[in-house]
């Protein structure tokens, strides 16, 4: 994947909001021509979800838009991995919910992640059941399902979007699809790529230690963590020093990193 210019990175605020919750959504940054199309060629798609990426040329239109790419490139660096990719569609009336889990095996990686961007090609409203996530779960390394007993957490959000919007997941994030009470069919596209490089300094990182951005990490004491807030909320201040690539930042909870010499 080529370069991309400074200004179509994620500013530091954007990804410190990354950092707190584990998922970013650009709202609307998709043109309307190429979500028309997108729409229009996913309800008449009939081939297997996972080749939709590989048949599509619209769909990879969509991932060459300049913001686009420049939001993957401060995840996952110039040289992405493709992972996997599907288009998911949950039909009119599908009133199954899915379960509470994550799209991984408990990883090995200490801080690495890999980046999962749901595309919307038409407005997704609350009633039509986008992908439900729990902010601030994505350091909170489980195996797959093993969350799938959990309903209902505190500080849990559905993903509403307008059309031509992309969320950007960290791959541990918990999520699971939500009913659809509509009489439309829901279409969203998921594609994970991993990581070509260190994850280290990948944004634009003008102002990334200034008090704004220190302050969307400091606050990041989620209340679903319950006791263990405050411990959460250091390992994101940990996240954000490798982010940044710099050892020395420090928006942690009274300055433990700082202070116990991490």
């Amino acid at each position: 994947m080529s370069n991309v210019e400074k200004q179509h990175l994620l500013t530091a605020k954007q990804m410190a909001e990354f950092a707190a919750n584990g998922f970013l959504k650009l709202d609307e940054i998709v043109p309307k021509e190429l979500n028309d199309a997108a729409y229009k060629e996913q309800r008449e798609y009939t081939g297997p979800g996972g080749q939709y990426w590989n048949e599509s040329k619209v769909i990879r239109e969509i991932f060459e838009l300049p913001q686009v790419k420049g939001a993957i490139q401060s995840f996952v660096g110039r040289s992405p991995i493709y992972d996997h990719s599907f288009m998911h569609i949950v039909r009119a009336k599908h009133l199954k919910g899915q379960f509470y889990h994550a799209d991984s095996v408990i990883d090995t990686r200490p801080f690495g992640f890999d980046i999962q961007a749901f595309y919307f090609s038409h407005d997704a409203p609350d009633e039509m059941g986008p992908t439900l996530v729990l902010p601030g779960s994505h350091l909170r390394k489980v195996s797959n399902g093993s969350i799938a007993r959990y309903k209902n957490i505190i500080g849990q959000q559905r993903m509403v979007s307008k059309a031509g919007s992309i969320g950007f997941l960290h791959h541990g994030i918990w999520h699971c699809a939500q009913p659809n009470f509509t009489d439309e069919t829901r279409y969203v596209f998921k594609l994970r790529l991993r990581p070509g490089q260190e994850q280290r300094s990948l944004f634009n990182t003008d102002d990334y230690d200034s008090p704004e951005v220190r302050d969307i990490i400091k606050k990041a004491q989620h209340r679903w963590c319950g006791d263990e807030a405050r411990v959460n909320q250091i390992q994101i201040a940990k996240f954000w020093r490798y982010l940044c690539g710099d050892d020395k930042v420090d928006a942690s909870f009274e300055g433990a990193l700082t202070r116990m010499g991490i």
